[in-house]
């Protein structure tokens, strides 16, 4: 039955439809089983029904190859092999993995050659399990340009020649199903390419990976289904509080300053502290794995698999569950704008730019040298989807922080004239790109209700929180939050000029509320500005040690008042004085400073005060919610302004930013009986100076455009938050968890 090119294409893993030649197969009414097996000496075929040799397979040559017809039988049957190597008494039984039938399902074929398969990672990757009645793993693959590809692994030696795939060319899938392979196995794909090229690449859908340096896949198999958690929607809604802490999981915190702290630690260390902070949600860097620990995460390979430096995927769902559990939500920072070019990923996967461009114009990512995804193929996009959903669904995250966002928006980013390709209008707009972000925004609006994705984009791009629509003039993104870059740019650059050139930059700090209302923001303190030589939040306030924590406050409160929700990187919540080092942890004993665990608790009542009053997040995104008392005071550098919420009270913010007391400071107030104080980040207990607030009585003389006003004592760089008293009729009366004034 078997040709010499039969023979030699089997031995040289060349063979174009090893399914057509090994395992069982009838040919002019005779029966045949044909096997390749390195290393055996002798091959006998059993029957697996009722025992017994049925036949012993001849050697072809000096192959490794086996064949012979299975005597007078004419019909198929279960059977097995048994190899005997060259010591006689280690025989082995063996299931042939070519007596298996087709492995993916009819319809799951026609929805992946369509791009249109919504959890693709349930029949692509490795899956160990039961298939016709055997225990083993099936593996597929996407690799539609190969010439042939196998599966190898500690399973069979790493050999691509044992376990070649059968090609289902409807989709471009490459499929079989071993026996005896089981979770724990390592394996990887050989590829050989129509150049003769042959590649070792991991799995994309792999669910788990070893630790770098080794890449090789980690059969594993899916974690279950959490439940729903029934709080998501209420957490994420846009009219409740959201303040964020941004994590790295491998920096927060080390054991004996060197070691990893595994999911499972961090959820019973991390977790609580979050919680304790005040802080909603948890937001974690990319937990993907990816090969250099410098990326941060940023240049993913294994999307599907969390990073094994913290453990496994089900260390990482008992981290997640530990969340909600506590109140938090989690967030996970997702990266589909690029991929790293290391041999073992996705580049050149099938020998061809499978999941890039091929044009270096529109495939390299020029300022990370990395590969950038083609959004236009349909397969991709998928991919893509696919693995925005799997963490969602399968680890219940809260939602996904997008990376780069603008980078994918425009064909142009970061290039020069000449170095990119227009689009089919002749514009700049990256459109499969839009259409591709659209349509990851509405599928997870319908399959995954309640859970919200947040754009970091840094350009004017129209609509980026706007519902999804196909037209790309009035249609939008379809994004629930967007990182507002502009507003961190401007307020940093004046919190780090010397207060007395501040009146020359006041626009610095309003110049936000001309936009803040255009889209639903987050106001990010994030781990870019804290990189790369900029130093920590602290590093960046400018004069003595008490005015660097006097403005580090003032700023988190003005950014507490201010429209949006609200984001902190670890370490900025107590003022950690290094810039952040990931191959480190936070320097947690600077905390034995007053000045440090002051901002703490700062940070601290923040939360609690954000998330306790309506007005201060009910509105994030809505004009009515603010009111300017006071934007206009560049000589004083004061500001001042109303929070409101529907039926609620107001809560006034004024800032002072110089070190210069502004005693009996006018300002026009809505009428009220007295005023609470909320947050004095000049409170001693912060590290503050206690400068005495005094405060007038209220007054009916307009001011402000209002028709009541009253005096206040500013502290020098201070933020003070008030809040309109309901009970007291006095000034002197105090309410529970306040003051007043």
């Amino acid at each position: 039955m078997l040709t010499e090119h039969d023979v030699e294409a089997l031995m040289s893993a060349r063979h174009v439809d090893p399914f057509g030649v090994l395992g069982m197969h009838v040919q002019d009414g005779a029966l045949w089983v044909n096997a390749l097996v390195p290393g055996a000496q002798h091959v006998e075929v059993l029957d697996r029904g009722k025992g017994g040799v049925v036949a012993a397979l001849v050697r072809i040559g000096s192959s490794d190859v086996f064949s012979a017809r299975m005597g007078r039988r004419r019909k198929p049957f279960d059977y097995v092999l048994r190899l005997v190597g060259p010591d006689a008494s280690m025989a082995q039984v063996r299931e042939d993995p070519f007596r298996f039938g087709l492995v993916l399902e009819h319809t799951d074929v026609w929805l992946l050659a369509e791009g249109r398969h919504l959890r693709p990672y349930a029949c692509l990757g490795a899956h160990p399990g039961v298939w016709s009645g055997s225990d083993g793993t099936r593996f597929a693959v996407w690799a539609p340009n190969a010439r042939r590809v196998s599966v190898v692994g500690d399973f069979n030696a790493w050999d691509g020649r044992v376990h070649p795939m059968r090609l289902r060319r409807e989709c471009g899938v490459w499929e079989i199903f071993v026996p005896g392979v089981g979770r724990g196995a390592l394996y990887k794909f050989e590829i050989l390419t129509h150049g003769d090229e042959r590649l070792l690449k991991s799995d994309p859908y792999a669910f788990r990976a070893e630790l770098r340096p080794a890449t090789a896949s980690i059969v594993h198999g899916l974690v279950a289904v959490p439940a729903v958690d029934s709080g998501r929607a209420h957490r994420n809604a846009q009219d409740r509080p959201m303040c964020i802490y941004e994590v790295h999981l491998g920096s927060w915190r080390r054991i004996d300053g060197w070691r990893w702290l595994g999911y499972r630690e961090l959820a019973n260390t991390l977790v609580p502290y979050v919680r304790d902070q005040g802080f909603t949600h948890l937001e974690l860097l990319p937990v993907s794995e990816h090969p250099f620990d410098g990326s941060w995460g940023y240049q993913p390979l294994g999307l599907f698999a969390p990073t094994a430096r913290h453990g496994t995927p089900e260390d990482f769902q008992y981290l997640v569950e530990a969340a909600p559990a506590a109140g938090l939500g989690v967030i996970v920072d997702w990266v589909p704008a690029h991929f790293p070019s290391d041999a073992h990923g996705l580049a050149r996967f099938d020998g061809t730019c499978l999941y890039e461009h091929a044009d270096v114009r529109e495939g390299l990512h020029p300022d990370w040298n990395t590969l950038i995804y083609n959004f236009g193929r349909a397969e991709v996009s998928n991919f893509l989807c696919a693995n925005a959903m799997f963490w969602l669904e399968r680890f219940g995250v809260d939602g996904l922080r997008v990376d780069a966002v603008a980078s994918m928006l425009y064909r142009d980013y970061s290039r020069r004239d000449g170095e990119w390709i227009p689009n089919r209008h002749g514009g700049r707009e990256n459109l499969e790109a839009v259409a591709f972000l659209r349509r990851l925004n509405h599928v997870i609006g319908v399959e995954c209700p309640g859970a919200v994705t947040i754009a970091e984009e840094s350009t004017a791009f129209p609509g980026v929180t706007r519902p999804p629509s196909d037209d790309l003039q009035g249609g939008g993104l379809g994004f629930h939050y967007k990182w507002n870059m502009g507003w961190m740019h401007d307020t940093l650059a004046y919190m780090s000029r010397a207060p007395v050139y501040r009146r020359h930059h006041h626009n610095d700090m309003t110049f936000g509320m001309i936009y803040a209302f255009h889209e639903h923001f987050i106001l990010a303190l994030s781990h870019d500005e804290v990189v790369h030589g900029k130093g920590s939040l602290l590093r960046r306030m400018p004069g003595d040690d008490w005015q660097r924590f006097a403005n580090l406050r003032t700023y988190f409160g003005f950014m507490y008042g201010h429209p949006g929700k609200k984001l902190v990187f670890m370490g900025g919540e107590f003022g950690q004085e290094h810039e952040w080092r990931a191959d480190g942890e936070l320097d947690w004993f600077l905390l034995e400073n007053p000045l440090h665990a002051g901002v703490q608790r700062l940070v601290r009542d923040l939360n609690r005060v954000c998330t306790a009053h309506a007005a201060l997040y009910r509105l994030d995104a809505q004009d009515r919610g603010f009111e300017w008392i006071v934007g206009d005071d560049a000589g004083n550098s004061v500001f001042a302004f109303l929070r409101l919420a529907d039926a609620e009270d107001g809560v006034i913010v004024l800032c002072n930013m110089t070190p210069v007391p502004r005693d009996g400071y006018r300002i026009g107030v809505p009428p009220a009986r007295a005023w609470e104080v909320l947050i004095n980040t000049d409170d001693p207990v912060y590290g503050g100076s206690a400068y005495p607030l005094d405060a007038g009585e209220i007054e009916a003389r307009a001011w402000n455009g209002r028709e009541h006003s009253m005096r206040i004592n500013l502290p020098p760089l201070a933020c003070v938050m008030l809040k309109a008293s309901r009970e007291s009729s006095g000034p002197d009366a105090a309410l529970p968890g306040g003051r007043s004034i």
